[in-house]
């Protein structure tokens, strides 16, 4: 039986809580008065569905079942984890949890995604809500701030970690958390440098995107300053540059006044910015970059990448394709992938099967512990052949058959499934068996050598291909 949320609040961050359970295979249950609560929700689900799965190379879950309540008690009824995340008034969070603790079941987590009241706050009512404040968009980012009982928010945590997301518990509570405080304080600053005339809204987003932005996005901040000391490192860096802490460079400790002037100004000057663009092309444009930025963080598992390669990991990747096959990789098409026509290019066609090549590799043994030991597979030679196009968003099943392994050579053929009864594409695949301490050819011996002859024999009753291009023998 599914797992089910239950969602109080259907938000920018109540949506984004949505999808990121639903796109994990858990049914999910809104509670919103809201009459455009469904509308809104699709469509920030209609985002996620274009973004989330093409940060991974195995299939999500099957998504869950969606379902809207006009009755908060049925919501929650047989939920294993209530998010409220209805508007930062400490009154209206009252109510709200009172109402959930009366209808929910006793075991479940009760999370509150609130940026700024503390869990001693909430359940001032005798609620038992830990907070579980996540960042937008929630589908994507995988922080997640846990503060309350310890219990909780150690039962929290491993729930999170199954739908990718990234636990972090404070030690103790605090107003606005950990992350809301450094944010705090850049928009304070950004507040006086608009103010001051010494910079618009555009330029210091460019500040931030252009330069320290893509830093702290894999290191953060005391590991970016690390690296600032030299060699030296962090205590030559504090030498350095702790005097400037005395020095009136900020106006932290100085708030200028929240007044009509000051909004006309900032909100004038985003307008000119970002106007001539929808909410929700920004957002596309939003996810299309994070997914970018994280895909690449994956390849070295630093910082968010290092979150989405665990739980990559986790998802299960095996069992035959349409056509009774090993399935080798399994991926929704990202933004990334397609060129200035709208579909996959050539590039993307060679990574994918050389991803599906590898896990091919790995499945007779010749994995990373293999190469660490000094054997490996090189390519020498790859056919390609395309049938259909394959788009933005398209979900692609990878299926690799063995043609041949007669000692130093590994002949496959990767097919790319979209759903129809015939491949989009195939990918013929001539690898050689190398010792990279000689960088010679040479044949396979142990188990990768059996497992590949197995492979061969197993696959040699499957349709081949109706034209055959590598390894024939040259006239």
């Amino acid at each position: 039986m599914g797992r089910k949320a239950a969602i109080i609040g259907g938000g920018v961050i109540g949506g984004g809580w949505a999808a990121r359970f639903l796109l994990n295979g858990w049914d999910v249950a809104v509670f919103d008065p809201d009459p455009e609560a469904a509308r809104k929700i699709g469509e920030v689900l209609a985002n996620a569905r274009r973004s989330l799965p093409g940060l991974y190379e195995r299939a999500l879950p099957p998504e869950g079942v969606l379902s809207y309540h006009s009755d908060l008690a049925e919501a929650v009824a047989g939920a294993d984890w209530v998010q409220e995340s209805v508007p930062e008034r400490l009154d209206l969070k009252h109510g709200v949890l009172t109402r959930i603790m009366a209808a929910a079941p006793a075991d479940a987590v009760i999370g509150s995604s609130t940026s700024g009241f503390k869990p001693s706050e909430l359940n001032e009512k005798g609620a038992r809500a830990i907070v579980a404040h996540p960042f937008n968009p929630v589908y994507l980012l995988p922080l997640v701030e846990l503060v309350g009982a310890s219990d909780q928010t150690a039962k929290a945590a491993d729930i999170l970690r199954t739908i990718g997301m990234f636990p972090l518990t404070l030690r103790k509570e605090i107003d606005a958390h950990i992350a809301d405080r450094f944010l705090e304080a850049v928009w304070r600053e950004a507040l006086w440098l608009v103010k001051d005339g010494i910079a618009t809204t555009e330029e210091i987003d460019e500040a931030i995107r252009m330069g320290f932005g893509l830093r702290w996005a894999q290191m953060g901040l005391f590991e970016t300053y690390r690296i600032a000391g030299g060699e030296a490192g962090m205590r030559h860096f504090l030498a350095q540059f702790g005097p400037c802490l005395t020095w009136p460079w900020t106006k932290l400790m100085d708030v200028p006044d929240f007044n009509d002037a000051l909004v006309d100004l900032i909100a004038g000057q985003s307008d000119a910015q970002s106007g001539h663009r929808s909410i929700r092309d920004l957002e596309r444009l939003r996810d299309e970059n994070l997914v970018g930025i994280m895909r690449a963080l994956k390849r070295t598992g630093s910082g968010a990448g290092g979150v989405i390669r665990a739980h990559e990991q986790s998802l299960p990747l095996g069992g035959t394709g349409p056509d009774g096959l090993p399935v080798t990789l399994d991926i929704q098409v990202p933004t990334s992938f397609v060129d200035y026509n709208g579909h996959m290019n050539e590039a993307r066609y060679m990574e994918v099967a050389s991803r599906a090549s590898d896990r091919f590799m790995a499945m007779v043994g010749a994995d990373d512990a293999y190469i660490a030991g000094g054997f490996s597979y090189f390519t020498a030679e790859n056919h390609i052949r395309y049938f259909a196009e394959i788009a933005i968003g398209d979900r692609v099943t990878v299926t690799t058959q063995a043609l041949g392994g007669d000692g130093r050579k590994l002949h496959l053929l990767n097919r790319f499934w979209t759903g129809g009864e015939t491949p989009a594409a195939t990918v013929e695949t001539l690898l050689l068996h190398v010792d990279l301490s000689t960088r010679r050819v040479v044949a396979p011996e142990g188990p990768v050598a059996e497992r590949t002859a197995a492979y061969v024999a197993a696959h040699a009753d499957h349709p081949r291909p109706d034209r055959i291009v590598l390894n024939q023998p040259r006239g």
